[in-house]
């Protein structure tokens, strides 16, 4: 069967729980994409995905969804295409709208079990993180992975513990200036990168970021399943 290797790995009980469990990602593009992937892959069958942008050619570098072929699609459709080609069974939902803080009421409700942020507005981010602290929803972070070229430095931490990540630092702030002392987990990177005028991506850093993001909650409900 389709998830046998998987299910030798966490047991069938564990399993029928990461199946019965509801994600949310925001943002379905170089992180977002590959953490979409990966939950589909583990089983997860009930995803919303929410993302308004549509493909271009300059996300063939580094975003799974996207070929020659899809070019001026909408990433929503495109990406629920690709998971149902994985697995049929799929409960998918689409929101191809931009999250504010205006409709983040309408998205975020109480049955959604995780959060992956893979989007890159910094107010976006605040409002998930607001939203999700204030209902106790679990949910990964993901901070800057532009202009990076070392996989390998990308970590799951806390915000208040990152380093060399604008993003973040914006976010740390933030954080501060509103007495948000909850732990924030995130997926940043340690990377040292030089300023630069623009922003460019590799294929294999927002790649790995996603799938830490994706690892986050399969491996939180795994821990709360033991």
């Amino acid at each position: 069967m389709q998830f046998d290797r998987f299910k030798k790995l966490v047991g069938d009980n564990i399993f029928n729980n990461i199946q019965n469990k509801t994600v949310l990602i925001v943002g379905i593009g170089g992180v977002g994409g590959y953490a979409l992937e990966a939950i589909v892959r583990s089983g997860i069958n009930n995803i919303i995905i929410v993302d308004k942008d549509i493909i271009d050619i300059t996300n063939l570098n580094r975003q799974i969804i996207t070929t020659i072929n899809n070019i001026g699609r909408p990433k929503v459709t495109i990406a629920k295409e690709r998971a149902l080609s994985i697995n049929p069974n799929l409960n998918i939902i689409t929101h191809n709208i931009f999250l504010t803080q205006e409709n983040i009421d309408e998205i975020i409700t109480e049955n959604i079990d995780y959060v992956i942020d893979a989007c890159d507005t910094i107010d976006t981010k605040k409002a998930i993180i607001t939203k999700c602290l204030k209902n106790n929803i679990k949910f990964i972070s993901c901070m800057g992975s532009a202009n990076k070229f070392r996989p390998e430095l990308l970590e799951i931490t806390t915000l208040n513990k990152t380093s060399y990540d604008k993003l973040a630092k914006r976010l740390r702030k933030w954080a501060k200036d509103n007495n948000i002392k909850d732990n924030i987990p995130v997926v940043t990177s340690k990377e040292e990168v030089k300023s630069s005028a623009f922003l460019g991506s590799t294929s294999f850093v927002p790649a790995t970021a996603g799938l830490l993001c994706a690892s986050y909650i399969i491996n939180d409900i795994i821990k709360k399943g033991n």
